[in-house]
């Protein structure tokens, strides 16, 4: 599949949309182009009713090592007179190039983040805006921000507080310690973590069975656990209740059903 961009590479895969950044020899570090390539690749695969899930991974041994700081970055490159001014259009560029979390996060199909290695700064948050991560027993989550004296991006510190809560967060980016992981799949921020030669083949099993599975129906359910965390129950009973009574009207939903029945008068047949 065409990208437009050596630096990201995409096919289609059992009815995932896959997704690899391709610098491995920057340890897939984030490149100007990929900031192009991968939101429009994610939004393609959002609007296609072939593709029921998305995997994002990397080349080689590592997932991303986050911004380039040898190369620079394009938020750097702004030139205006004050310098107020010079901040505030450098966080909208880095807003922007921060997009593809939130497409990670907020579209419809259930994303999956597969790490054969490190996933550092912006590379974590990467990895931790998709809704399901499967790791490699040598990856390892490095926020890195403060090493740097960065105060964190693309919106790393908002995950890992959703994600283990505030004080473990603070503490997770203040300390700046490689989160291994065994500790990964303890703190939930793994859910699943194999051997290094498996992960190809284990991430694409996965991502291919949940392909498979209802995705009107799942999408419904990333929404309601996405409502879970920002709204008051009353209103998130509400929310859900739409999703169900809508999801209840598909044709997945009936083809569900004769399913069930189908398997539930054979299971009577064999106690017979």
């Amino acid at each position: 599949m065409q990208t437009g961009t050596d630096t990201v590479l995409a096919e289609v895969v059992d009815g995932v949309g896959v997704i690899t950044l391709n610098r491995p020899d920057r340890r897939n570090a984030l490149h100007a182009e990929m900031y192009e390539a991968v939101p429009r690749l994610l939004e393609r695969f959002a609007a296609d009713d072939g593709i029921g899930a998305v995997l994002l991974t990397g080349s080689g041994n590592a997932f991303c090592a986050g911004g380039d700081v040898r190369d620079g970055d394009s938020a750097r490159n702004v030139a205006t007179g004050d310098r107020e001014a010079r901040i505030l259009s450098r966080s909208a560029i880095l807003a922007d190039n921060a997009r593809m979390v939130t497409l990670l996060h907020e579209m419809p199909k259930i994303t999956i983040a597969a790490l054969p290695g490190a996933a550092v700064g912006a590379g974590m948050s990467i990895a931790l805006g998709a809704d399901l991560r499967i790791a490699a027993r040598s990856a390892r989550l490095i926020p890195g921000w403060s090493k740097l004296a960065f105060s964190g991006d693309f919106g790393g510190a908002w995950l890992l507080t959703h994600l283990v809560g505030p004080a473990k967060a603070l503490e997770l980016l203040i300390t700046d310690e490689p989160i291994d992981a065994g500790t990964g799949e303890r703190l939930g921020l793994f859910n699943r973590v194999v051997e290094d030669d498996d992960l190809p083949a284990a991430a694409l099993r996965w991502a291919a069975q949940i392909a498979a599975g209802p995705t009107y129906a799942f999408a419904g359910t990333k929404a309601n656990v996405r409502d879970a965390g920002r709204l008051p129950l009353a209103e998130a009973i509400r929310a859900e209740s739409e999703r169900m009574v809508r999801s209840g009207a598909t044709a997945e939903h009936r083809d569900a059903v004769k399913a069930w029945l189908a398997q539930a008068a054979q299971k009577a047949k064999v106690r017979s």
